[in-house]
């Protein structure tokens, strides 16, 4: 009688999100590159963009858990942890190291071998340069996340070596400039 044949409706649910960690080496963030994943038996190609921080964590929706009764997927983050160059401390895009100096090219000056992300430069340095003076090469450090083309910088702290095993001649030389210099 009173007419019982109404529809029930199932509730649509929104997938699970789910949580995936990626590790890469900070060689790998210096250009922007695609990469497949396996999440949940699906492969999932996703772009690694060029100076992503250690721990940064980027979203990919819907593809987390699938949807109940028709609802959509969810969302995945993937958490990017970068390990670090032992030779490279890093600082956003800004990279620092230490570059070793002997005693002669402080005093005198001249040029030196640096080490950087992408391979060996020339430095100049200045006469009488001191122990723990930072150098900045433009542009040597790591890409700017977001950023085409722009990259930060690498400060080099020189580490002065003093010299060892000195023969009787050189210590003869220390003496007469420590003589003249009072």
């Amino acid at each position: 009688m009173f007419g019982g044949g109404g529809q029930r409706r199932q509730a649509k649910y929104r997938g699970q999100d789910l949580n995936a960690e990626l590790q890469l080496h900070i060689r790998d963030i210096l250009e922007s590159h695609k990469q497949t994943l396996t999440v949940n038996g699906k492969n999932i190609r996703i772009t690694i963009p060029a100076g992503v921080e250690n721990g940064q964590t980027i979203k990919i929706a819907g593809h987390g858990g699938p949807g109940a009764n028709g609802g959509p997927g969810g969302d995945l983050y993937i958490k990017f942890l970068v390990s670090d160059d032992p030779r490279f401390k890093r600082k956003g895009a800004d990279l620092y190291s230490t570059a070793k100096l002997d005693i002669y090219t402080a005093i005198l000056g001249g040029e030196i071998t640096a080490e950087t992300m992408t391979g060996k430069v020339k430095v100049k340095v200045a006469p009488e340069t001191q122990n723990g003076t930072k150098v900045k090469l433009k542009g040597k450090g790591l890409p700017v996340y977001k950023k085409e083309g722009q990259f930060g910088d690498l400060y080099i702290s020189y580490e002065i070596q003093l010299p060892t095993n000195l023969t009787d001649k050189q210590k003869q030389l220390f003496e007469e400039l420590a003589k003249s210099s009072t």
